[in-house]
């Protein structure tokens, strides 16, 4: 296979992780939807990774790989952390599980999309220190709110804080990876 294939075989599984990441967004989609586009995330960085030379030789492809990778990045992100937490709350119906964490951490899906997209351009713009600003800022802004929850009854804000960071700022990474991949092996 030519190494244009390989870059054009990239393109469309990010294409198909950011149709299955915003599928994924639609309410009981996550359980299907967000382990698809996981999968399809790995096996583009397979893809990406495993020829000698990946091509996305024109400016314009170039441009579709950058923009379908941090679509993906903020898109795919959301439902994977939710799909986490349903997890790590097994005992407690999901509903009541993202609900505790949504009064407690207002406006996480917001924050959690614009901490992705924050991750995936300083990455793919070669600032891998942007990724220590954006934690930073996050647990700076965010620790009023844990501390207060803290303090008063035991909700586990501290803890859905970490993992949910943890979970998006990973999704995220992946997703400038796959786009570092095929950017420097052309």
């Amino acid at each position: 296979m030519s190494a244009e294939n390989w870059g054009a075989l990239t393109l469309v599984l990010l294409g198909f992780t950011l149709l299955c990441g915003l599928a994924a967004w639609a309410l009981g989609g996550r359980r299907i939807w967000a382990p698809a586009a996981l999968l399809l995330l790995a096996a583009a960085a397979a893809v990406a990774a495993a020829p000698d030379r990946v091509s996305v030789d024109s400016p314009a492809a170039e441009a579709l790989l950058v923009a379908l990778g941090g679509a993906v990045a903020v898109a795919g992100g959301g439902p994977l952390t939710a799909l986490v937490f349903d997890l790590v709350d097994r005992r407690e119906p999901p509903a009541e599980s993202l609900d505790l964490a949504g009064h407690v951490l207002r406006g996480g899906a917001w924050i959690g999309a614009l901490e992705r997209a924050a991750i995936y351009a300083t990455l793919v713009a070669g600032w891998p220190e942007g990724l220590a600003v954006v934690l930073a800022l996050k647990g700076l802004g965010r620790y009023p709110e844990l501390r207060a929850a803290e303090d008063g009854v035991r909700t586990g804000a501290a803890e859905r804080f970490i993992i949910g960071t943890f979970t998006s700022v990973l999704w995220a990474c992946a997703a400038a990876g796959v786009v570092a991949l095929a950017l420097t092996r052309g």
